[in-house]
This record gives C-alpha cells, structure tokens and sequence, in this order.
C-alpha cells in the first residue's frame, strides 16, 4: 500500500474572498478541499510512475480531516479552482474513504434531533465508507458520525461504521487499554470486502 500525506490549508476565521456562501447561511471554505482535489488528481497522474492502481485510490482522514473525507467523497465532478495541468482532468472521485472520529458532518435541529450537514450531498456515487467514533469523544460528537452514516446508508452507498464506548478523540494508533485501538484490524478486514486488498 502507497501513502501520500495530505498536507492541506485550514480556512482562518473570518474566511477569506476563497469562500462562498449558501442559499441556507452556511459559509463553505474551499481551500481544503482544492487541495484534496489537486492530491487525488496528481496520484491518478502518476499512478503508473509510482506502481499504484488508480482504480484502487481512496482518502483517510481524522478528525477535520474526516470532515475533508466527507467533503471529498461528496464534490468530486467539478474542482473548485482553475485547471492548472494534466492532473486536473483526471477524477478525484476516491475509490473508498476512510472517516476516523470526523467532525463538522451535522447540525442541530429542533432539539437533540441532529442531520447531515448539507455542505456533504451524499449521493449513490459517493464511495464505500468506513467510520469509525467513540462515544466520549468530547471533540468531535457522535452524531457528525451517525448522521454521515445515515445520509450514506439511505443513499444506498456501501457503509461500515464501528461506534465504541470509550476512546474519547485523537486515539490514532496510539496504545490504549480500551478496544477501540483495534480498529486498524478492522479497517484492513473491510479494506478486504470491498475489494481494495486481496
């Protein structure tokens, strides 16, 4: 398996003239997901050149960066930016998409009730997902994760979520004495039946 880290721009508060505004107030910076657009475009470029299948390229991210996976997986048929080069006519459409403890993926309404948040339109051409939360995570709440799940999962896009009592946020890979740290085993089971490993 080839990796490529992802090191991408964070929108400052207030966002700059990048972003734009939606009919319903929410304000969507874009700086981030050009940047994830650029990436998957360049590794499809030069999938021969660096040995990877470009029919095998998928996203993980963690936390915001899980928002970024959402985000990704959901605006893929139109970049945000310019064409700079030949890397910017291949798709960005991920192949599957990896979201650990992602936040930012729902809002509020009435009451404790939580939904998708409509900056990420899941779609039936959103790819296969995996999610993975703790439910005492302080940071990024359980509901960006069930909500995601939900939207995926009514959408008709293959899903796997795995939710766990405790891990709290920012587990990563470090050691931990709950069971949460064993998710890698997971993610390289379901890497497996969607056909990305053998």
């Amino acid at each position: 398996m080839t990796c490529v880290l992802l090191k991408y721009r964070v929108p400052s508060l207030p966002y700059d003239w990048r972003s734009h505004s939606r009919p319903d107030g929410y304000v969507v910076p874009t700086q981030a997901l050009e940047d994830i657009q650029r990436t998957v475009g360049l590794v499809r470029l030069h999938a021969a050149e660096w040995k990877v299948n470009p029919k095998k390229i998928g996203v993980i991210g963690f936390s915001a960066g899980g928002y970024l996976v959402a985000e990704i997986s959901t605006h893929f048929e139109l970049r945000l930016y310019a064409p700079v080069d030949e890397a910017d006519k291949a798709s960005c459409r991920p192949d599957f998409a990896m979201a650990i403890y992602p936040g930012h993926l729902a809002k509020p309404k009435r009451g404790d009730r939580f939904v998708l948040n409509p900056n990420v339109p899941v779609t039936k051409q959103t790819p296969a997902t995996f999610l993975l939360q703790a439910e005492d995570d302080h940071v990024d709440d359980v509901n960006d994760s069930l909500a995601y799940y939900i939207g995926l999962k009514d959408a008709g896009v293959p899903v796997e979520m795995h939710l766990y009592a405790q891990g709290g946020h920012a587990f990563g890979l470090k050691p931990s004495k709950f069971p949460i740290i064993q998710w890698p085993r997971l993610a390289e089971t379901w890497l497996k039946t969607i056909g990305i490993t053998p």
